[in-house]
């Protein structure tokens, strides 16, 4: 009888060892690996996008979607307005949310840091929409096209991943000025589920996804603003910013002394139909499905 006990004993034991194994697949720890200085790399080049190509956003250049900024905004009893056009047919992204209350805090140090020069040249994300985008089930690029069932069957396949994600811990690297006028916040984990392993999960569960994705593995950034325009300067600050890169590079560098190592939790991870063109960045119509991260930390 001993022995049969010890047996079930050792048994039990395995099984309860091959479920923690099965589950760390999902529990990345992010911090002090590979990953980081692989972002680190990607950020530092994305930090020369401005320098490398010049502010093509003062030419009413084309956006990241190959959009001219005419095509996306107008002005409007003096307000700047979002030109919304249907996405035909919607795009399904996954995305991880970041609360208004770490958002609210962001917005407003760009603010104070840009509106003072762009006044009615600057679209501010809204903070009730902040996100990372994560990996997309259909996009711009590749569109696939999908039944309301398969749409619900994704949905609860990314229910699923969201179950076995831990919440993120993560930390402002910092902020940049890109060439088409987006002031973003490149972010680094300091603990929870790593982004490339999220993607990973996230390839899994959405297998007619297009294996085109539109962002690096190891990407984690938010959209703060968009600049549309020249900056209001008087003709003495332009004698002392006659170099435009130089003045923009100012203002960042202002912004990044306020917000670098800036912290926050993130523990949503959102399925978002977006009705319209970037709907996201300008406030379209959107269904999002929201799913909290449901693994508590160690």
């Amino acid at each position: 009888m001993g022995d049969e006990k010890r047996k079930e004993k050792e048994a039990a034991g395995g099984r309860s060892r091959r479920r923690r194994s099965r589950r760390k697949t999902y529990l990345v720890v992010a911090g002090g690996g590979g990953s980081d200085t692989m972002s680190s790399e990607l950020y530092d080049k994305m930090a020369r996008d401005l320098d490398d190509h010049g502010p093509r956003f003062l030419e009413a250049g084309a956006t990241s979607q190959s959009l001219s900024l005419s095509d996306i905004f107008s002005l409007k009893d003096g307000s700047v307005v979002p030109i919304l056009k249907v996405a035909d047919p919607p795009v399904r992204a996954n995305v991880l949310y970041l609360s208004p209350e770490y958002a609210g805090h962001l917005l407003k140090a760009v603010k104070n840091m840009f509106l003072p020069y762009f006044d009615k040249e600057i679209w501010f994300q809204n903070t009730s929409l902040y996100h990372f985008s994560m990996f997309h089930a259909s996009h711009h690029l590749e569109s696939v096209p999908a039944t309301p069932n398969e749409i619900e069957a994704e949905v609860e396949a990314v229910k699923d991943v969201s179950v076995h994600l831990c919440p993120l811990k993560i930390v402002l690297d910092r902020v940049v000025l890109t060439s088409t006028g987006v002031i973003l916040g490149l972010w680094q984990v300091t603990s929870g589920t790593d982004p490339v392993t999220i993607r990973g999960e996230l390839r899994k569960a959405l297998p007619r996804a297009p294996q085109k994705q539109l962002y690096d593995p190891v990407l984690l950034h938010t959209s703060f603003a968009r600049l549309l325009g020249s900056p209001k300067l008087s003709s003495g600050a332009m004698g002392k910013n006659s170099d435009l890169l130089a003045f923009f590079h100012n203002l960042v560098g202002q912004v990044n002394k306020e917000l670098h190592g800036f912290e926050a939790v993130v523990s949503e991870l959102w399925y978002v139909e977006e009705f319209d063109v970037l709907a996201l960045a300008l406030n379209g119509r959107i269904k999002a499905r929201k799913f909290h991260l449901g693994c508590s930390k160690d």
